[in-house]
């Protein structure tokens, strides 16, 4: 399931369970925001941004992970939200967690629109 807006509510209409064993934590079915810029933003660009975002608070995060690409761990200490942020394909990801809610994943949208001088759309991806 994909939704397209202009002005995104940040809905989340679906949960992923969290599933443990003895060496770690996965996650069945997800759901994702792509955070897409008009223009021209290459990942780089959009990994800048999101990491001086972050910086400029009311985040803790971390990028712990050796990985191809910048992958967060985020908490809205405003909010109280955790999420994963990734910056892959000229988009900003913000994938849903359990106990995430909207509020955490809108404060963050609304720092990066203010941020920036473009717009952006945002999609939502489903995963069951």
């Amino acid at each position: 399931m994909a939704d397209a807006s202009d002005d995104p509510s940040f809905r989340i209409p679906a949960r992923p369970q969290r599933r443990f064993s003895s060496t770690t934590v996965e996650h069945d079915g997800g759901v994702v925001f792509a955070l897409v810029p008009d223009g021209d933003h290459d990942d780089d660009a959009l990994d800048a941004l999101v990491t001086r975002v972050l910086d400029d608070g009311p985040y803790r995060y971390g990028d712990w992970f050796d990985l191809p690409l910048p992958l967060y761990l985020v908490h809205d200490d405003g909010t109280g939200d955790t999420f994963r942020v990734v910056v892959r394909g000229r988009a900003v990801e913000l994938h849903v967690l359990p106990e995430t809610e909207s509020a955490g994943l809108r404060a963050l949208y609304d720092r990066l629109v203010s941020a920036t001088d473009c717009e952006w759309a945002v999609e939502c991806r489903v995963d069951a």
